[in-house]
């Protein structure tokens, strides 16, 4: 795991793990006033999502949810790889399906 971070990143560092699910990382090639405005966009998006459901406004449901996928493929977490080693993504698997499995289950236990 990097310093600091919460849940286990695989050693190419391509995803993080939750819940033995693969879960792909924003592309590290953005810079980082990109990658936190895409991220604030996102938020917004999401928060969007909450309140249309909340209030049961189906249209500004869909709209938001267009909003977060939007900023999910321009963060790289959603749609075509950032990678260009040609290796297939793995977003959502879990990992002892993977080529990861070893290193997974090589990572300490959790207290």
């Amino acid at each position: 795991m990097s310093e600091g971070a919460q849940y286990p990143e695989t050693p190419d560092g391509r995803y993080f793990v939750v819940r033995g699910r693969l879960w792909r990382k924003s592309d590290p090639s953005l810079t980082e006033e990109h990658r936190s405005a895409l991220v604030k966009e996102l938020m917004r998006a999401r928060r969007a999502v909450g309140t249309a459901m909340r209030t049961g406004d189906a249209a500004g449901e869909a709209a938001a949810r267009q909003g977060v996928d939007h900023a999910k493929r321009a963060l790289g977490e959603r749609g075509p790889v950032w990678w260009k080693d040609g290796e297939p993504d793995l977003n959502r698997h879990l990992v002892p399906n993977t080529p990861y499995a070893e290193w997974f289950a090589g990572l300490p236990a959790k207290s």
